[in-house]
C-alpha cells in the first residue's frame, strides 16, 4: 500500500462513528455516488408497485434525528451519551449543533427507546 494511502487510512481510523458518518455522506454529495450496496436483479422477479402504507410497515431500520436540545442540555448531553456511547466533546457537538442525527439504522424498538429516553432529557426527538 502506497504510504500516502497509509496515512488516510489511519486517520479514518481515528475518526468517531458519527464523524465517519457525516464523511461518507459528503463524498457522496461530492462524487455523485452512493454508499449503497448494489443488488443484482438478474433472475430477480419483477418488483410489484407497492402503496406508500405497505413501504412504511416494510420499514426495518430507522434515524432518530435530535431536533432541539431544550433547556436542559446538560441532560440530554448525557443522554446523548448513553444513547450513543460518544465522548463528551462530540456528544455536546451533537446537542448544541441540533437538529443532528443521533443514530441511524437502528430497529424501531431501540429507536423508540432511545427517544424516550433523549425527551425524558428534555430534548425533542423525531424517529425516521
Amino acid at each position: 500500500m502506497p504510504a500516502e494511502f497509509s496515512d488516510i487510512v489511519s486517520k479514518l481510523e481515528k475518526l468517531s462513528l458519527l464523524e465517519a458518518s457525516r464523511l461518507v455522506k459528503v463524498l457522496e454529495k461530492r462524487f455523485g455516488v452512493s454508499a449503497v450496496a448494489p443488488v443484482s436483479l438478474v433472475g430477480a422477479p419483477a418488483a410489484q408497485a407497492s402503496s406508500p402504507e405497505e413501504e412504511k410497515e416494510e420499514q426495518t431500520s430507522f434515524t432518530v434525528e435530535l431536533t432541539d436540545a431544550g433547556a436542559n442540555k446538560i441532560g440530554v448531553i448525557k443522554a446523548v451519551r448513553a444513547v450513543t456511547s460518544l465522548g463528551l466533546k462530540d456528544a455536546k457537538d451533537l446537542v448544541d449543533g441540533a437538529p443532528k442525527v443521533v443514530k441511524e439504522g437502528v430497529s424501531k424498538e431501540e429507536a423508540e427507546k432511545m427517544k424516550k429516553e433523549l425527551e425524558t432529557a428534555g430534548a425533542k426527538v423525531i424517529v425516521k
